[in-house]
Parts: structure tokens; sequence; C-alpha cells
């Protein structure tokens, strides 16, 4: 079991209280795992949501056989595997370790079934996903935007 400091330093999980904490500690597991390592792929089924505690995850794409790229890089505190709060949910990505590091594991459906019965839990939790994709997708716009202004030629292709 996990103790309540690590998850107090989940961004995901700043607003929650003690309380909270405990009810969600019994079911995260800590797993240390190698440089490199894959801890899910594209297509896999998305059964568990992460966060990291210590070292660096890589969030990636397959272009090509040959082209990898990155889309994200994880950073301590924040969490990734968001399609595991989706039922049914698959992943759409690689997650891969840049260097050894120790992730907090949380089995997607317990994680849902606690927030369906701690409703204020739920809410808190809620909020702050809605926070954190926003801000993703604020990044994103922005990269985007950032890559259409240097390459016109691609916007052009997108009717831009």
């Amino acid at each position: 079991m996990v103790s309540i400091e690590d998850l107090r330093r989940v961004v995901l999980f700043g607003g929650l209280t003690d309380q909270m904490l405990e009810e969600l500690a019994p079911m995260v597991q800590t797993e240390s795992i190698g440089e490199r390592q894959v801890i899910y792929e594209p297509g896999s089924k998305a059964d568990h949501f992460y966060s990291l505690k210590r070292g660096k995850v890589l969030l990636e794409a397959e272009l090509a056989p040959t082209l990898i790229i990155s889309l994200s890089a994880i950073k301590p505190g924040y969490s990734f595997g968001w399609s595991a709060l989706l039922p049914s949910a698959t992943h759409t990505s690689y997650a891969a370790s840049a260097e050894p590091s120790e992730i907090l594991v949380i089995p997607g459906a317990g994680f849902l079934a606690v927030l369906d019965k701690d409703q204020a839990m739920g809410y808190a939790v809620m909020q702050k996903i809605v926070q954190i994709l926003e801000n993703r997708l604020e990044h994103r716009t922005a990269q985007f935007l950032r890559v259409i202004s240097k390459h016109p030629e691609i916007g052009a292709l997108l009717g831009m």
C-alpha cells in the first residue's frame, strides 16, 4: 500500500482530504520500472491509471516503423493512462520510461467505483481532471499553431 504522503504529491489528488486519500490508498500499488520499459502500447486494454512518483515517462506514437514521436513527457506528480477512466477503452499511444522510474498503479474500475461511491471525492477529482486536460489542450493547440506557422505547406494541405 502507498502512503498518504505519496498520494498527496499527485497533482490530480491535490484537492482531496486525508480521509479521501486514505480511502484510495489500499488500491494503489507502487511499481519500479527500468529505463525504456514499455508500460502500455496502442490498442492494449486500458485497465490501469498511472501517476509518476519518480523518474520520467514518455508518451509516444509510432508514425511509421522507423518514426516514433514523443507526444508528452510525464514528470513526477503527474498522471497518464487516462483511458482507464473510460468504459472498455484501449490505449492510443505508447507509455515508456525514459529512465528508471517508480509509478503508482491504480485499477481503473476500482478508482471509478470509489469516485462513484464518494461523490464529493468524485467531483473534486473530475474538476482537477478538467483543469489538467484543458491545460494539455491549450499546450497542444499552441504546438499545432507553431508548426503550421513554420510550415505553411501543412496549413495549405489543411485548407488554412
